[in-house]
């Protein structure tokens, strides 16, 4: 690895600052204290902030040269609502919340690179780091963008970075075009008749009308999709009745739509609430179609893939960097900003758990998972790879 020497020596510091946002977690929105962290660092460092855009975000600001050229740097802030099983010093202090997806992290490797570039300054035009409220649901991102983050800042390129469980210490993957997955969320109410359930005839049962509901959903992915599109249907909830001799007059399926294009998106949403409605009235049943779209499918841009590969493996070496790594199913709001600019997320392997101290919990290291924590040799990494990729995109005159 040629890491960059500064940041190993600043690791301790941002190991500190990294452990401090984990026992303090805030979700979506709330990210008050980690906002003041980050804004009382980055003007510690003599570097101009703006605060405000997405209610919690911050904006720092690192001009140098005359280039009027810029890129942004992503970074997220939020935790979720979980319980922390982990015991160790560092834990969560506030009951219900916890940074099990790594945004401290994030957060902490963000803060590296800009502690770096604002004392170096080995680059010519500007950078941004933008620190975001609300991945974890709350679409921060596109709140962001909608108070004027790209108009306020204009930016050529913007770049993004996620740790990875399972993908090993010191490695990256990333693969152009659809990497992560649109994330979207359906309810729907089957309406029928409620009577005696000693007596069927007397009304409409909505309980197996669902039931042909959710059997024949499955064929829009299995039949009507073409097979080399990847696609998910997940029926997650069903919800009906409330006594063994009741008929109810309503039932509820509940669930998520994943797919990486809008044109399989389209096809499932309306497919799916045709067959609905077709169904019910086969059954004299009516139906209530509720399908809401979350998060757009995160698709990297070609160019700006290929140039974050060559700053990854400026840091790791190209063995360690995996250019076709797996898409996964999950969502990732980051994808609103790679609507509107060009631009990569790449993930940096957290490795398989052994990083953690004495005192975690008995789960595995995985994403969303109550035991997990952020792997702190990554500070150096995650942030040496910020600053490459800054001084090849903005070379010094």
């Amino acid at each position: 690895m040629k890491l960059v020497e500064p940041l190993l020596a600043f690791q301790p510091q941002l190991q500190e600052i990294r452990r401090d946002l984990h026992a303090h977690p805030e979700l979506c929105y709330e990210e008050v204290r980690t906002a003041d962290v980050v804004a009382a660092r980055l003007e510690e460092w003599g570097i101009p902030i703006v605060r405000g855009l997405g209610v919690t975000g911050v904006v720092g600001i690192i001009k140098n040269g005359t280039s009027n050229r810029a890129i942004g740097l992503r970074a997220d802030m939020d935790a979720l609502p979980m319980q922390e099983t982990n015991a160790f010093a560092h834990a969560s202090r506030h009951p219900g919340k916890m940074h099990a997806c790594g945004h401290d992290g994030h957060t902490a490797m963000l803060l590296g690179a800009a502690h770096y570039l604002a004392q170096h300054r080995n680059f010519d035009g500007t950078v941004y780091l933008i620190f975001q409220p609300a991945e974890e649901g709350g679409g921060g991102a596109r709140r962001m963008m909608q108070d004027g983050l790209f108009e306020q800042f204009p930016m050529e390129a913007v770049y993004g970075m996620h740790n990875w469980p399972g993908i090993p210490e010191g490695h990256f993957g990333v693969v152009p075009g659809p990497m992560m997955a649109s994330s979207n969320e359906f309810r729907v109410v089957v309406r029928g008749k409620g009577c005696h359930a000693a007596q069927p005839h007397r009304g409409i049962d909505p309980v197996m009308v669902a039931v042909q509901v959710a059997q024949a959903w499955q064929t829009i992915v299995s039949r009507e999709k073409n097979p080399l599109e990847s696609a998910v249907l997940s029926i997650t909830q069903i919800h009906a009745g409330s006594a063994t001799n009741v008929i109810p007059d309503e039932a509820e399926l509940v669930g998520t739509v994943r797919t990486f294009s809008t044109a399989v998106l389209d096809l499932i949403q309306r497919r799916m609430e045709e067959m609905a409605t077709g169904v019910a009235a086969a059954f004299n049943a009516s139906v209530d179609f509720h399908f809401k779209r979350n998060y757009p499918p995160l698709i990297n841009h070609p160019q700006q893939t290929a140039f974050a590969v060559e700053a990854m493996r400026a840091v790791v070496g190209a063995q360690r960097v995996d250019t076709n790594v797996e898409p996964t199913m999950g969502a990732e709001d980051f994808a609103f900003m790679l609507q509107e600019k060009p631009g990569c997320y790449v993930f940096i392997g957290n490795g398989e758990g052994a990083h953690r101290a004495g005192g975690h919990g008995l789960g595995p290291c995985q994403l969303h998972n109550t035991s997990y924590d952020f792997n702190d040799n990554l500070l150096p990494i995650g942030a040496s790879y910020w600053v490459r990729l800054v001084e090849m995109s903005l070379p010094a005159a």
